[in-house]
Parts: C-alpha cells; sequence; structure tokens
C-alpha cells in the first residue's frame, strides 16, 4: 500500500495531468497495441486480443494503477497518454519509480518530459528523496528523457537478450531546484 503523499493533479503549460478514467481506457489499449515487438509479451495486446478496451476500463476503476495520471493535452483535451509514478518494479513506497507512456503520434514533441518534469518537480516538493526508472537499452527516446530530468544510470542491468536489456536509472531529489 502507499505510505507516502498521492500524486492527484498537476498542469504545466501545455498538458493536464489528472485521475485516471474508464473512459481513457481506449488510450490505453491502443499504448498496449502500438509498443515496441521487443517489448515483454506480458506488457503486449495477446494474440487472444488481452487486455480488451473493457478488461483496460476494469483495471482504472478497480483502483490497480494508483498513482499514475492520464495525460491530457490543454489545446485539444485529447488524452495521450500516462505519467505517474508507481511503487513496483524497481521502485518502493518510500523511493517510487516514474511511469511514463504516450501514444506515438505525440512523440517527438516534449510532452514526455513536460509531463515527467511535472511528477520529478511534485515528489520533489512532496518530500521523497529519491526516484527510480527503468528503461530497455533500445529505448533511446525515454533515455534520453530521463537524462533531461536528471536521472542517471546505475550499474544495475537487467540483462534479457530476448527483449533487451533493462536500465536501472536514479534521480536524487534531495538538491531538487
Amino acid at each position: 500500500m502507499h505510505e507516502g503523499p498521492v500524486l492527484n493533479a498537476l498542469e504545466t503549460e501545455r498538458l493536464l495531468l489528472r485521475p485516471q478514467r474508464a473512459d481513457d481506457a481506449a488510450v490505453y489499449h491502443q499504448l498496449w497495441t502500438e509498443r515496441d515487438p521487443r517489448v515483454p509479451a506480458h506488457r503486449r495486446i495477446s494474440p487472444e486480443g488481452h487486455p480488451s478496451v473493457a478488461e483496460v476500463a476494469a483495471t482504472i476503476t478497480d483502483g490497480r494503477t494508483p498513482g499514475l495520471l492520464g495525460v491530457e493535452r490543454k489545446d485539444t483535451g485529447s488524452v495521450i497518454g500516462y505519467c505517474g509514478l508507481i511503487a513496483h518494479g524497481h521502485g518502493s513506497p518510500a523511493e517510487p519509480e516514474l511511469a511514463y507512456e504516450l501514444l506515438r503520434e505525440a512523440h517527438g514533441r516534449g510532452y514526455a518530459t513536460e509531463a515527467a518534469r511535472a511528477v520529478v518537480t511534485w515528489a520533489g516538493e512532496a518530500g521523497y528523496r529519491r526516484l527510480w526508472a527503468g528503461v530497455r537499452d533500445w529505448n533511446l527516446a525515454s533515455r534520453r528523457v530521463l537524462l533531461k530530468l536528471g536521472f542517471r544510470e546505475t550499474d544495475e542491468v537487467e540483462r534479457d537478450d530476448r527483449h533487451g536489456n533493462s536500465l536501472l536509472t536514479v534521480r536524487d531529489l534531495s538538491g531538487l531546484p
């Protein structure tokens, strides 16, 4: 269970980061379909079509994704992905993991950096001392975003010849401006 401050909503110049809603499920389902084929099978749509849009919606309404916010463009009101903090994976309640994913149509416009920067800033202001982020070695765009946000790669690498090595990055928040 989450023991730290709860991330509810944030606003940037171009984006609203707000609690996820069941009607975001179609966008999140699309994210699943757009994932790189190197992403492990359990994080992609199965040959049987799972998770379905309804299953993704159930995950949202059941509260199984606390800490993740929908990322919505202010100019269009369209949801383009999610961003937030999770306490599973490499993270913990005291030192969560930054997670973000945006639709391909939103790539290359700085939205991921903008959304993630807002979350990192909030985390520092909320009293978190450190954030983690895991990233595949082949995911150069996400690695660049993390670098811009002040994350540094650790020596911890989860070797995976099939899907690409998973690199662990960390961001110390004690000196956050």
